[in-house]
């Protein structure tokens, strides 16, 4: 992009007006109050930006899907070590997008703006920092990265580029994590204390045991750029495919999953990190050659700060889940609890009455009667007419049918592209997110405590 072209998109940004998250509609009853949330609309700019994505599988072909939606986004190019992707790209987004196994040659195109990074997780870091390097916005898959030092890398080629960078956890940018990060910081939930998160499969697809084309082999796949910096060794379709399952290639259970819980979490307390993290686990179900479990629960211990107070939060996913699965995330305070699940989210209050009340499983009954006599004289005196009755309420708020969290993120990055403004999900707080999922795995194969210090981002 030029600089004249980029003073032109700045300038329209500038001048962009944006509608604010508020009630549509609410839906009142004795029970329960639904509120529905409306998601910012941002005017369309004239002016276009072109994108190329480097990594055609799953989560290539949805973002690609995806950006386009947002306004003044053209598809120019792709990169895939599969031919077949290649190939799937002209079919599905025409012949003149400009297609190669090798992403360097979309870094020098002149005519890409952004980049998504949509390959395994093992070329997050490299592919991101050369991509940066050559000038192009950048969208990377969660989690940012596979190791921590490499983190570290993607930050400073960052803050040394100046570049537009931002990770792909959309729930950052829902609307419903929105209004949910507004109830919490006006204090409906009281002090946070637990955060329990639940996320479990029961299918073949959801343990990554994906599809495998009758094409695949050494000749439609450059198996031996995709090994990088890994152990070399022959074409291994499952390497390739089914690339998860292996630590040379990604972050196993944390990495995929455990990393979307810890962003959610961290965008609505705004907390940093945990200084604790243990994590236990097993291999149970899916023993197709893995060398990661399919059952991983891990607790963190996030410390005090000077907005929030120290709480535990535990997770777990577990893929061989013989009811077929569930998901849920729910935030624990002394005054209520934040149940969040998709795009929607519920605030039950327990709120605990004046007076404690006596009798029923108690003490009291096992007093003498004079003593109970006096007790509840006692207890009249000080209380009064005080309800023992704890009060319940619950609220609910829901964004509308067929909204859509990547949507919205994709639209937060083309803006900061066009704007210049901070992304909602920057290096930092990437690497903030994906340090605990990694210390899960590090703590899991090392069967020991693991000791963070959120601040630097560093082991201890």
């Amino acid at each position: 992009m030029s600089e004249s072209r980029r003073k032109f998109i700045k300038h329209l940004g500038s001048t962009a007006a944006l509608l604010g998250v508020a009630p549509l509609a609410a839906l009142a009853s004795e029970q329960e109050k639904v509120t529905l949330l409306e998601p910012e609309k941002p005017i369309s700019p004239n002016d276009k930006i072109r994108i190329a994505c480097i990594g055609m599988g799953i989560m290539g072909f949805g973002d690609v899907k995806c950006a386009l939606k947002a306004p003044g986004v053209e598809f120019v190019a792709a990169a895939d070590l599969y031919d077949g992707h290649l190939t799937r790209v002209k079919e599905v987004f025409g012949n003149q997008v400009f297609t190669t196994r090798d992403y360097r040659e979309i870094l020098q195109r002149r005519d890409v703006d952004a980049v998504i990074v949509a390959t395994p997780d093992f070329w997050h870091d490299t592919i991101s920092i050369d991509a940066m390097q050559a000038g192009k916005a950048v969208y990377c898959e969660k989690p940012m990265v596979q190791h921590i030092d490499e983190g570290h890398q993607v930050i400073a080629a960052q803050k040394r580029t100046n570049a537009v960078f931002q990770v792909g956890s959309q729930r950052v940018s829902s609307v419903a994590l929105k209004e949910a990060k507004k109830r919490y910081e006006a204090g409906e939930i009281g002090q946070l204390n637990i955060v329990e998160a639940v996320m479990d499969r029961h299918s073949a697809l959801g343990a990554w045991q994906y599809s495998i084309p009758p094409d695949a082999s050494p000749k439609t796949v450059d198996f031996d750029r995709y090994l990088k910096d890994t152990a070399k060794m022959p074409y291994d379709a499952n390497r390739f495919w089914r690339w998860r399952n292996y630590q040379a290639y990604g972050t196993g259970i944390p990495g995929d999953l455990f990393v979307h819980l810890i962003s959610g979490m961290h965008y609505i307390t705004g907390s940093l990190g945990p200084e604790r993290v243990y994590a236990t686990g097993n291999l149970v179900q899916w023993k197709d050659g893995r060398d990661v479990p399919d059952v991983v629960v891990a607790i963190f211990d996030y410390p005090a700060t000077a907005t929030t107070a120290a709480f535990q939060m535990t997770l777990r996913v577990n893929f061989a889940d013989g009811g077929g699965g569930s998901e849920y995330t729910r935030l624990i305070g002394t005054d209520g609890v934040m149940e969040l699940e998709g795009n929607s989210f519920k605030i039950k209050k327990h709120k605990l009455p004046e007076a404690p009340g006596y009798g029923g499983w108690d003490t009291f009954n096992t007093f003498s009667e004079a003593n109970q006599k006096a007790y509840v004289q006692e207890y009249q005196q000080k209380y009064g007419t005080a309800t023992a009755q704890a009060q319940r309420s619950s609220t609910s708020y829901a964004a509308p049918a067929g909204y859509d969290e990547r949507l919205d993120h994709f639209i937060n990055f083309f803006d900061s592209v066009r704007t210049g403004k901070p992304v909602v999900e920057d290096a930092s707080f990437g690497l903030r997110a994906a340090g605990p999922a990694l210390l899960s795995n590090e703590s899991y194969f090392s069967k020991k405590l693991i000791h963070w210090d959120p601040v630097a981002m560093k082991i201890v």
